[in-house]
């Protein structure tokens, strides 16, 4: 749907960005989310379409574009089908890059990002630990300094694309006495010795994503790898966070406006008492509703877009806006299978995909707990 925040050159891309999920992602995704895995040549293909570079800097094989822009690819992303495929996708460009693009040097930049960029080297992002969801000055994982390396030891949970990345961003603790001010940020090659896949994890939803368990013993990595300054790690992360938190609610319109089209098209098929349930005034109104949610969640997640990419405070906008769409995504993929009746909960449905995709949105990136306890110091009321 047209938007002002859009400009010509936003909706060409959003035309083509279509086109290609059409064609080269919607049929394959039932496979795909069953063999719980998209293949890693679709990385390679969205290099080679520039969607991977697109906010990136022409000098290492981006386009330069603005962040809008690439909001456009990741909203079409979203409504392919699977989450699973739209989260891995955008975990490498959304936060698995930007730390090595706004924080890295030269070299780093050259060796990590432009590979990135083509979709020849996959990234990952690895803060989350078993003990250290939500709080992040809370990870336990070590990295000491001996000579030129940094050596670390721990153990990171639901890393997206962990399983196979070929470099992971880690926090760890480099003073470990100092709290959030004793992190810091290594890129991490993953076929450094001591380096594993502790197991690839069995998840609800976004089943065709690769999210694994990392584990680190005596793993030694370069003091060139320290990404930044040391013990800087947390405030590079929470930079990111509105970036993620924007895209999580992007994704979130995305995933409801599928499963609104396909309780759309279900009510028109779906015959009971001489005619199509679309008639009933009741599920009317629940596609009504459902339609203003999606909008009312789009609208403010546009306007935290807007403040964001031009570079004005947008924490208590993109904050509100990731809580209210992922809400929204909960609740109208919910309605959607209510309105499939029996069959929403059955697999052969498309719609239940939807319901467990669009369960984790809440959690994800800051649970909604946690966006509020944002908003209660944004607004002054501690």
């Amino acid at each position: 749907m047209a938007h002002w925040i859009f400009n010509r050159e936003h909706e060409m891309l959003r035309d083509a960005v279509r086109s290609w999920v059409k064609k080269e992602i919607i049929p394959y995704v039932d496979d795909w989310e069953r063999m719980e895995e998209f293949p890693a040549h679709l990385f390679k293909r969205a290099g080679e379409l520039g969607y991977l570079g697109i906010k990136f800097p022409e000098e290492y094989g981006g386009s330069g574009d603005d962040l809008i822009m690439e909001t456009v690819f990741l909203e079409e992303l979203a409504k392919c089908g699977s989450n699973g495929v739209a989260a891995g996708i955008g975990g490498h460009i959304g936060i698995g890059l930007p730390p090595i693009w706004r924080f890295g040097n030269e070299e780093q930049k050259r060796k990590y990002l432009t590979p990135g960029i083509r979709g020849e080297q996959i990234t990952a992002f690895a803060i989350t630990e078993a003990y250290a969801g939500s709080d992040v000055a809370g990870i336990r994982t070590t990295a000491r300094k001996e000579g030129d390396c940094y050596v670390l030891n721990g153990s990171k949970m639901f890393v997206t694309n962990g399983v196979r990345a070929d470099v992971a961003v880690v926090a760890a603790k480099t003073d470990p006495a100092a709290g959030h001010r004793g992190i810091s940020l290594f890129l991490v090659e993953t076929n450094t010795p001591g380096f594993s896949v502790g197991r690839k994890l069995k998840r609800l939803g976004w089943r065709a994503s690769d999210t694994a368990e990392l584990i680190f013993d005596e793993v030694k990595v370069p003091t060139a790898n320290l990404l930044g300054e040391e013990n800087k790690g947390f405030y590079y992360i929470m930079q990111n966070f509105q970036w993620e938190r924007i895209t999580l609610a992007i994704m979130s319109v995305g995933t409801a406006e599928s499963a609104l089209e396909a309780a759309i098209q279900y009510a028109g098929e779906r015959t009971q008492f001489g005619g199509p349930i679309r008639r009933f005034q009741v599920i009317q109104h629940m596609l009504v509703d459902m339609a203003v949610e999606i909008e009312r969640a789009r609208h403010l997640t546009y306007h935290a877009l807007y403040l964001y990419a031009n570079g004005e405070d947008a924490v208590t906008e993109t904050t509100m806006a990731k809580a209210l769409a992922a809400e929204m995504a909960r609740e109208v993929t919910d309605m959607a299978i209510q309105i499939h009746g029996g069959n929403g909960y059955m697999m052969e449905y498309p719609v239940q995909r939807y319901w467990r995709d669009a369960r984790l949105q809440p959690i994800g990136g800051g649970t909604t707990e946690i966006m509020n306890e944002i908003l209660v110091k944004r607004m002054g009321l501690v």
